[in-house]
């Protein structure tokens, strides 16, 4: 089966809003064996929401469209759906219930507005709407299907996990298709492919499974796909695969999950029984920041600096004024008295730091935009590595957060 998926407002065609919907649509009906052929934005206009609507539905097995569903003038989504499926707008007395029970549990008051979004399609099946007031609908006509979601994210993701995936997952022909995504970080995309080799010798010729590289700022994806009939083999597919390339690039891998690389060292400092804290300096707290988004933090992370100026990495961290003078606070001298003063100080294990300059000025021949320094420090060893991570300032922070965890990470692994 193939599938379109429509996003409509104003707001996604001038850039206010991200257009997360599509990305997140298109994966989960992947995952059931519809295969996302087009994706078509546009705007609160009824003329041109009613022609993608028909081109979408002459053209594929199922449509998708999100957002104009809300209580205000501009949402006309469903005044839309009701001309081209040639119905009208009925009172429906369940959802009519929800809105009410939503509100009176949100201690907000019900207004006609609210009332109003209880008219639903007469020929349609609704789907209920958990987190607000505005149902979904469901068509069915001629073997194809027409779903009409909210545009708030949470409400769409949760009609299409809760009610969409088990509808088709019902229906299945049979064919399975699952995913597996390994992240890597520390190697750029090109080099990735160069250690891989032959990706074709990994995946076989029988066109069932495919591997993608998927670059970003933190590293690079790579997304194993497998289809077949019998889940078993699939599942062994996607192990033998990962096995393979597991023997290529190992070292690069820090998860083959939804895990991030925060979460990775958190399970690594927990199950090693070690501390951990941190001396920032260019990075301004997110090492920390990313350290303390993972529960129970709180049993391995003991402290953070942010010693953004000269005066407090030497007050703060105890970073001899005399290394600062003679090699600069952006050098491997200060990024290792840096992570040493951070362990020491905090009488934790292990600590990291970070030193350089994020840009987009400040830079000079010798010591350039982008330069950065990652300290580690343990009992038994101090080093620092040096890095340049590029003039973009955002880009320069999460790629040295980046940095400084996967060095963690390769030394809690005692990996070179």
């Amino acid at each position: 089966m193939t599938c379109e998926i429509i996003t409509i407002g104003d707001e996604l065609l001038i850039g206010q809003v991200i257009n997360t919907n599509q990305a997140f649509i298109a994966e989960q009906l992947n995952s059931v064996g519809i295969f996302t052929e087009k994706m078509t934005t546009i705007g609160d206009h009824a003329t041109h929401i009613f022609e993608a609507f028909a081109n979408a539905f002459s053209r594929h097995d199922v449509v998708c469209v999100t957002g104009g569903l809300g209580p205000t003038h501009d949402d006309i989504t469903k005044k839309v759906v009701c001309e081209f499926f040639n119905t009208d707008l009925v009172m429906n007395e369940q959802v009519l219930h929800d809105i009410k029970t939503l509100a009176q549990r949100r201690n907000i008051a019900l207004i006609q507005s609210n009332i109003d979004q209880a008219l639903v399609p007469r020929t349609c099946t609704v789907i209920p709407n958990k987190h607000g007031t505005a149902p979904g609908m469901m068509f069915e006509k001629q073997g194809k299907f027409f779903f009409v979601m909210p545009g708030v994210p949470f409400e769409m993701k949760a009609m299409i996990e809760e009610w969409i995936v088990p509808f088709f997952q019902q229906r299945s022909s049979g064919l399975i298709i699952r995913h597996r995504t390994l992240k890597t970080t520390g190697i750029g995309e090109s080099l990735l492919a160069h250690e891989i080799g032959d990706v074709g010798k990994i995946l076989g010729s029988d066109g069932k499974a495919t591997l993608a590289f998927l670059p970003n700022p933190m590293g690079t994806k790579l997304r194993i796909t497998v289809k077949d009939y019998d889940a078993d083999a699939v599942d062994q597919r996607l192990a033998d695969i990962e096995h393979a390339l597991r023997q290529k690039a190992d070292k690069y891998i820090y998860s083959s999950d939804e895990k991030e690389l925060e979460d990775v060292v958190g399970i690594l400092l927990r199950e090693k029984h070690l501390t951990l804290s941190t001396a920032e300096s260019c990075t301004g707290g997110m090492i920390a920041h990313r350290i303390t988004n993972v529960p129970g933090a709180s049993e391995y992370f003991m402290r953070g600096f942010v010693t953004y100026s000269n005066e407090s990495k030497i007050e703060e961290l105890g970073v001899p004024a005399h290394s600062i003078e003679l090699y600069g606070a952006v050098s491997k001298q200060v990024a290792e008295a840096m992570a040493e003063g951070a362990r020491k100080i905090s009488k934790t294990d292990i600590a990291i730091s970070c030193t350089g300059i994020a840009g987009p000025t400040g830079g000079t021949p010798e010591k350039p935009v982008g330069l950065c320094f990652i300290g580690y420090s343990d009992a038994s060893t101090t080093i620092a590595l040096k890095f340049n991570f590029g003039d973009n300032r955002i880009r320069f922070k999460e790629r040295a957060s980046q940095a400084a965890l996967d060095l963690l990470r390769r030394k809690l692994l005692k990996i070179e």
